[in-house]
C-alpha cells in the first residue's frame, strides 16, 4: 500500500496552490494600483496615454491569466481524481444516512451506529446512500464530503495514516435532529480491527 497517494495531500496541495496565487495577485495588483495612482495622476498626466493596439500587452494579459487558470485546473483535477480513484482491494463499508444517525454495515454484516472503525494504513471505500431525506457525510480530517441521497449510490474513499479518533457529521440540514447527526471514526491497528470485526458485541 506504500504506492498509494493519500488524496488528503492532493486536496491540500491544490488548496494552498490556489490560495497562494490569490494572495500573490492580491498584493501585486494592489501595489500596481497604488503606483499607477501616484505616477499617472491627473496633475502629472492631464492627457491619458492610449495603449490600444499594444501587441505585447495584449499577449501578456491573454497568456498569463490563461496559464494560471490552466495550472489551477490541473491541480484541482488531480485532487478530484485522487478522491474518486479507489485503490484495488480497498475495505468496503456501507454507509446509510437516516434521520438522525449514520448506520455502517461491514462485509460480515456487523453493524454499528454513529461509530466507524477502520484499520490504519488501509484504503477504505465508503458506499453511501440515504434511507430517507438528503444527508451529507463529512469527515473533515480526510477531506471526505459526499451527499447521501435515497435511491442513489455514491462513494468516497480515504486512507488513515495515523491511529486515533476523528469526528464525522452530517452537513446537509435534514430536520430537527440534524445537529445530533455526528459520530466518531476510530482508526486502529490491523490486529485490533480484526479482533473488533469478529466480536459479536459493539465496542
Amino acid at each position: 500500500m506504500t504506492d498509494i497517494i493519500n488524496p488528503v495531500s492532493l486536496v491540500d496541495r491544490s488548496f494552498y496552490f490556489i490560495i497562494g496565487f490569490s494572495f500573490v495577485f492580491l498584493f501585486a495588483i494592489t501595489l500596481v494600483m497604488i503606483i499607477f495612482v501616484i505616477r499617472y495622476r491627473r496633475s502629472i498626466h492631464p492627457t491619458p496615454s492610449d495603449i490600444r493596439g499594444n501587441l505585447w500587452l495584449e499577449i501578456a494579459w491573454i497568456t498569463i491569466p490563461t496559464f494560471i487558470a490552466l495550472t489551477m485546473f490541473i491541480s484541482g483535477w488531480q485532487a478530484y481524481t485522487g478522491l474518486r480513484d479507489v485503490p484495488e482491494g480497498a475495505l468496503e463499508i456501507e454507509v446509510m444516512g437516516q434521520s438522525f444517525s449514520w448506520i455502517f454495515l461491514y462485509a460480515n454484516d456487523k453493524e454499528t451506529e454513529n461509530e466507524m472503525v477502520v484499520p490504519v494504513n488501509t484504503p477504505v471505500k465508503l458506499n453511501i446512500t440515504s434511507m430517507d431525506v438528503i444527508h451529507s457525510f463529512f469527515i473533515p480530517a480526510f477531506r471526505v464530503k459526499v451527499d447521501a441521497v435515497q435511491g442513489l449510490n455514491t462513494y468516497a474513499w480515504f486512507i488513515a495514516e495515523e491511529k486515533g479518533e476523528y469526528f464525522f457529521q452530517c452537513t446537509e440540514f435534514c430536520g430537527t435532529g440534524h445537529a445530533d447527526m455526528v459520530g466518531v471514526l476510530k482508526v486502529v491497528s490491523q490486529e485490533e480491527y480484526d479482533e473488533w470485526i469478529n466480536e459479536e458485541d459493539e465496542w
